[in-house]
């Protein structure tokens, strides 16, 4: 368990890249100003960055909001984050997005980010993974829907394009693949889709106005060390003083967006987004793992090339494993860009979680 004065010096890492960020922020969320907002998942890491940047927000600009966010467990959260917890704008309410309690009132605004974020429920309970997407989007959708014709801000995921086509350098919001919906372990990429449909049709319906943010991978505070994040597990070795061991051949391309730049995006897309148009979040500088782990090395240690151990072995011929998105859309149509770098971003999350 953390202790209060590193719960502290965590915080203000996150203060100071609220701060840094703040003017790119403040005209999105000054359209927040006065408003009731619900958030779902406010306890993730998605999650913990919007209700940090709102109180952030609401402290400094004199937003006087008002934010109602659902949690499976108060008590979890009121350990975690403990300034957040009992801050004056915040309310938190006991449940589960399957199952709303009864009379929340009406909202102003509402953002369902609220997935288990697990490979292991995933790959042991796809069937619950199903649910939890389908079942908690479905009621939170009938929630926003009797409020008006409200802001909705929905966190998809990449996932929902299936595996990335070999000649594909990054993965454009117009790509139309998608997922083997005859895999149980599409269970997570098929429910991302399937609440994306789910939004279009409450937005025929009722008039919400839905929008939709594809999240891919992401560094920063908050980040689970010791889930299926490979730069999470990276950093983790990294912090022990123990090898960074690449569990793959070291091929495999992915990409990371750092926390802070990914919640100025999340905002500018709840603000300024186009109802029913899909927005990929995420970095365009796609790293192989070991390149990944070189790199974590090199923050951490004097010696980027020491006690790092790859596993596996490439395959000829093999086609490359790629999760990079194409990020022309909403830097051209909403003007978001980022700030730190990839070296950056890791130094900045093994600053936290020292």
């Amino acid at each position: 368990m953390p202790t209060d004065t590193a719960l502290l010096r965590g915080h203000a890492r996150v203060v100071a890249d609220l701060e840094e960020q703040l003017p790119r922020t403040e005209a999105d969320l000054r359209t927040l100003k006065g408003t009731r907002l619900f958030i779902t998942g406010g306890t993730g890491f998605v999650g913990s960055w919007l209700l940090e940047s709102l109180v952030h927000a609401n402290d400094r600009l004199a937003l006087g909001l008002h934010i109602t966010v659902l949690t499976r467990s108060p008590g979890t959260f009121q350990t975690r984050m403990p300034h957040l917890a009992t801050h004056q704008t915040l309310t938190l309410v006991a449940g589960d997005a399957r199952k709303l309690p009864e009379d929340l009132g009406a909202f102003d605004g509402v953002i369902h980010a609220a997935t288990p974020a697990s490979a292991a429920i995933n790959r042991d309970e796809p069937e619950l993974m199903l649910d939890v997407i389908v079942d908690g989007g479905r009621s939170v959708l009938d929630l926003a829907a009797c409020c008006g014709p409200i802001p909705f801000l929905f966190t998809s995921s990449g996932a929902v394009y299936g595996r990335q086509p070999t000649a594909m350098e990054r993965i454009p919001e117009t790509y139309l693949g998608g997922p083997d919906p005859l895999n149980a372990a599409s269970a997570y990429h098929e429910g991302k889709r399937a609440g994306e449909l789910q939004c279009a049709i409450a937005r025929e319906q009722s008039g919400l106005q839905t929008k939709i943010a594809r999240l891919f991978a992401f560094a920063g505070p908050y980040l689970p060390l010791d889930s299926h994040f490979a730069i999470g597990n990276f950093i983790a070795d990294a912090l022990a003083d123990r090898t960074i061991v690449v569990k793959g051949d070291g091929t495999a391309v992915r990409s990371y967006l750092y926390a802070a730049d990914m919640i100025a995006w999340l905002w500018a897309i709840y603000a300024r987004g186009i109802p029913m148009r899909a927005y990929n979040v995420g970095s365009d500088s796609g790293a192989d793992m070991a390149t990944l782990a070189r790199t974590v090395a090199a923050v951490r240690r004097p010696s980027p090339t020491a006690d790092i151990e790859i596993h596996g072995k490439p395959q000829a011929g093999a086609p490359a494993d790629r999760y990079v998105p194409d990020t022309t859309r909403i830097r051209t149509e909403l003007g978001v860009e980022s700030l730190v770098d990839l070296p950056d971003a890791i130094r900045r999350t093994i600053a936290f979680h020292e």
